[in-house]
């Protein structure tokens, strides 16, 4: 009798066991999703290294930390750090690149310039990261694309002009504003 009740223990206990480990389903996606700190423009510029690798850079900074993700997942609050990200980008531009390259002159102004492409390709590397997000999380959810699909060929055409005109001065000096 005793035998009995300790191998029907132990069966129950191989029972419970076997319950527990049992695969945990989790939801698509779940395991990819990941933080995109936002960052002081400082610390992600790329206008102060040579010209010609623009577009390596810029993805370094805005793609790169989202390979393999799908994009239809990412959180509101990464999408949201690409958006300002680029946005200082653009501060840049307009607030400090346009009044140092027109004080500056010769060689100054010309690495100035090539420091502003840079800093193009990578405001437009940040803006075409944030519409593919846009159009990644329209298609899962069913709403239309044709409006984030315009302004992502639009971002993508202009990216294509600047990555151009960066690989034209490849190997010259670039200098950036901060």
């Amino acid at each position: 009798m005793l035998f009995k009740s300790i191998v029907a223990s132990l069966f129950s206990l191989s029972l419970a066991g076997s319950t527990f480990a049992l695969p945990v389903a989790i939801q698509a996606g779940a395991l990819h999703r990941r933080a995109f700190p936002l960052q002081a423009y400082a610390d992600f510029q790329i206008s102060d290294t040579p010209a010609g690798n623009a577009q390596a850079e810029a993805e370094a900074v805005f793609v790169k930390p989202f390979e393999g993700i799908d994009l239809a997942t990412v959180s509101d609050e990464d999408r949201d750090n690409v958006e300002a990200m680029r946005s200082l980008a653009e501060q840049a531009e307009t607030e400090q690149f346009n009044p140092a390259i027109d004080a500056a002159s010769g060689e100054e102004a010309d690495a100035l310039q090539r420091g502003k492409i840079k800093n193009k390709v990578l405001k437009l590397t940040g803006i075409s990261q944030v519409r593919k997000i846009d159009l990644a999380k329209a298609q899962a959810a069913g709403k239309s694309t044709a409006s984030i699909e315009t302004k992502l060929a639009d971002s993508q055409k202009k990216l294509a002009k600047n990555i151009a005109t960066d690989k034209a001065s490849a190997g010259l000096d670039a200098k950036g504003v901060v």
